[in-house]
């Protein structure tokens, strides 16, 4: 089962290749600002309508990620590999899907504020 989400303003739009099942709420320095909960998929299953063409990226520190929001509305859609790898993934804000959906997810709290583990391990 597909799952589709947009951004506000509806410029950049995503659909999830599947149902998650668990999400993460992570606390570190840029999450614990633009909060989550993320989902996470190998990279290219995601598909995404309006990148890069309504998109704006950010890129910071270890420089591996680009976060990517609208340019228009400004609301974080997803962060992708700057580096493609065998095993790259997509993060992806969950928060750009129907509520119910996030409702049926289990969301498991990461500290990557500190010890980079789950805090219920």
């Amino acid at each position: 089962m597909t799952h589709q989400g947009a951004c506000h303003c509806g410029a950049v739009r995503l659909t999830l290749p599947s149902t998650p099942e668990v999400a993460t709420d992570c606390n570190c320095s840029l999450c614990r600002r633009i909060g989550g909960p993320w989902v996470y998929f190998e990279f290219g299953t995601v598909m995404i309508e309006g990148h890069p063409d309504s998109t704006e990226a950010y890129v910071q520190g270890d420089k591996t990620l680009r976060t990517i929001r609208c340019r228009h509305c400004g609301c974080v859609t997803h962060w992708e590999p700057i580096v493609m790898e065998a095993v790259a993934r997509h993060g992806v804000h969950l928060g750009n899907f129907d509520p119910k959906l996030i409702a049926s997810v289990q969301v498991r709290k990461f500290d990557g504020a500190d010890t980079w583990k789950f805090l219920d391990e």
